[in-house]
């Protein structure tokens, strides 16, 4: 059911590789871009407001041009260049000695507009609007989404032989976490991936929910623009890694709340106290160790909070989200933090960053609380996904994020 297909990658030569890959371009702001970019970064194809000084508007005429002059001088100069023969590639990750492999291909616009790529976030149509204007650019897809499936036996296998070979890119970034590509060439081996993935009945959007929405926009529009339309063309395809659910973690997204909604810390306790165990762990940092425990920070001491059941569903798939449960019992009924999406009261954490970091921001008076939570898990995600439900703002954390620049995927 599902219709991937192989490609002609556009990507670095390998003495480029690592100058070239970079970070996704939204997971670090334009001064944080411009820092890091260097002479070859793709960060002047995806954030090109970081040529100009002062750094202007991202979303302005001259960032777009600009954008578009640097995929054409890349290729000019050679530091991105397109493969002759469509293949699969092969992208591994590295991050504290674990290592996840996923198939770099290209996926058809249709199985997300009939929902055999399954999503779990909304989307905001003004973010949508932007990446459309990339793509439609470009006329490629610049950067990958991230999808998952659930594992499979023979995949794993094919995947094994692979990587026997030597990496065509084998590099460790900046960040501590390596990246590593094979290249899938052997024609028997790309027939039998497509097939593979033809009898699965979903893949699933594990980040990239605007970029996947986007890439679907664009198919969409460019088939109502031909006339001789066939659904084969490279236009209906966009660029994803598809790795297997049980090679992938999630990691916590945790949430620091400026105020108490004028409450005491005592009252804010006793409160805390009609849903949940609340035990006081002292100042060494608690991590929350399973389903339904939080970890609070306030006024220099630790407390875990657990749950009392019948405060929350277990048999639902929101319902027993730990976001959706602090969400309920805590920002709204407390703290009276109703929407997520637009409260100035309340921020997010990344759990990569650790949790010391919610100290950091409670500790400088910024904040004046902060909850950690428990992990998603990956069958949450899919149980979700399965139901047509979509999870809280902020639940998932995907680490590491795909580099982007190894591999692009043109649309002709």
């Amino acid at each position: 059911m599902i219709k991937i297909k192989p490609f002609k990658g556009v990507r670095p030569p390998q003495e480029y590789a690592k100058e070239v890959a970079s970070r996704p371009y939204d997971v670090l702001n334009s001064r944080e871009a411009k820092a890091e970019a260097g002479e070859k970064s793709l960060l002047h194809i995806t954030k090109p407001e970081i040529d100009f000084d002062p750094i202007i508007d991202e979303h302005s005429q001259q960032a777009y041009d600009k954008a578009i002059d640097n995929y054409k001088l890349w290729k000019s100069k050679g530091w991105l260049v397109k493969d002759q023969k469509e293949m699969y590639y092969i992208y591994a990750q590295t991050m504290d000695g674990r290592t996840q492999y996923g198939l770099v291909a290209a996926c058809h616009y249709v199985d997300y507009i009939e929902g055999r790529i399954k999503k779990h976030e909304l989307t905001l149509p003004s973010k949508e609007d932007d990446r459309m204007i990339h793509v439609r650019n470009q006329n490629a897809n610049i950067e990958p989404v991230f999808f998952t499936y659930p594992a499979v036996s023979e995949m794993d296998s094919i995947v094994k032989e692979v990587v026997k070979k030597k990496p065509e890119y084998d590099f460790v970034a900046d960040d501590g976490f390596g990246h590593h590509l094979w290249l899938v060439d052997d024609d028997v081996t790309i027939k039998r991936i497509t097939e593979i993935f033809a009898k699965m009945p979903a893949l699933y959007v594990a980040d990239g929910h605007h970029r996947t929405a986007a890439a679907a926009r664009v198919g969409q529009e460019k088939k109502g623009q031909n006339p001789n339309h066939t659904g084969n063309e490279e236009y209906n395809y966009f660029l994803a890694v598809i790795f297997p659910d049980d090679q992938l973690k999630i990691i916590d997204y945790n949430r620091v709340v400026k105020d108490l909604n004028g409450l005491t810390t005592q009252q804010f306790i006793e409160k805390l106290q009609a849903t949940f165990e609340v035990k006081e762990m002292g100042t060494n940092i608690y991590t929350p160790n399973k389903l339904h425990n939080f970890s609070m920070y306030m006024e220099g001491k630790w407390y875990s909070l657990t749950a009392k059941p019948g405060n929350y569903n277990d048999s639902d798939p929101i319902g027993v989200l730990d976001v959706t449960i602090l969400s309920n019992l805590v920002l709204d009924n407390i703290l009276g933090i109703k929407d997520l999406r637009t409260s100035k009261r309340i921020d997010f954490v990344g759990g990569i960053r650790g949790l010391g970091e919610l100290k950091k921001r409670v500790d400088s008076g910024d904040m004046k609380v902060a909850f950690a939570l428990y992990p998603v898990s990956m069958k949450q995600l899919i149980d979700i996904a399965d139901t047509g439900n979509i999870m809280p703002p902020k639940t998932t954390w995907f680490e590491p994020k795909l580099r982007s620049g190894l591999v692009i995927h043109e649309l002709y």
